[in-house]
């Protein structure tokens, strides 16, 4: 059987499956009406997908012009679902808005503008699939899971369609990317078997495979995580 992964329910849904399935792993389609608890009984990991902004009354802000497309309801459901897989140990990949929902999860907050904070000439929000480049740390569960993706210099090109970003790390967090400018680009949990959060979209390069490579290392905890819970199912 292959570990199943929960993808939250989001307007363009079909190049995260895509990834996922191409990853070896099963795609579950989440709702924000599920419980959280009962979602992480069900599922392998979890990936946290793009869309609006997050409210910032969650993370102890006033709203800056800007903001758009917030939903209560999602953000609580993804809130809740972060911090319960985190707690849980539950793999977890989140991607965009999903990266910023991981850090606002564990405490921290958001640059709610980004051309409005950075003086910043970089194009953090365009339609182009090669945006920007990247800096990875060294020695990082992304830099590991990225593999050949990232050059012998540590960076690596993304695309890019975001104007907020993390701002605050949230607790047990560390920033593991960021652009030349300064705006953080990953997240992780160092301690965690697989949390990682790309400000980028690595799915839509599911034809070309750049980023394969992570999908593939979130599968494999995933993976991991199903064997040991069939482990302790069978005890």
């Amino acid at each position: 059987m292959k570990p199943v992964i929960g993808i939250t329910r989001c307007s363009s849904l079909e190049d995260y499956v895509t990834s996922v399935e191409q990853a070896g792993g099963s795609a579950r389609v989440l709702d924000v009406d599920e419980r959280p608890d009962a979602v992480l009984a069900e599922v392998d990991g979890v990936l946290l997908t793009g869309g609006g902004d997050v409210d910032p009354v969650l993370y102890g802000e006033g709203r800056h012009p800007t903001v758009h497309d917030a939903e209560p309801g999602r953000d609580e459901f993804e809130i809740e679902l972060a911090r319960r897989a985190m707690d849980a140990d539950v793999p977890l990949l989140a991607i965009c808005r999903g990266a910023q929902v991981l850090n606002v999860s564990g405490g921290g907050t958001l640059v709610q503008d980004i051309p409005s904070a950075v003086a910043s000439e970089l194009p953090h929000s365009t339609q182009d699939l090669s945006a920007h480049d990247v800096h990875v740390s060294a020695g990082t569960l992304l830099e590991r899971a990225l593999g050949q993706a990232v050059s012998g210099a540590h960076t690596c090109r993304v695309n890019s369609r975001h104007h907020q970003s993390v701002g605050r790390l949230g607790d047990d967090l560390v920033a593991s990317a960021t652009a030349e400018d300064g705006v953080v680009e990953a997240i992780e949990a160092p301690a965690a078997r697989f949390c990682v959060g790309v400000q980028w979209h690595p799915e839509n390069f599911w034809r070309t495979g750049e980023f394969s490579p992570l999908f593939r290392a979130f599968i494999s905890a995933a993976a991991q995580s199903f064997t040991e819970e069939g482990k302790k199912k069978s005890c």
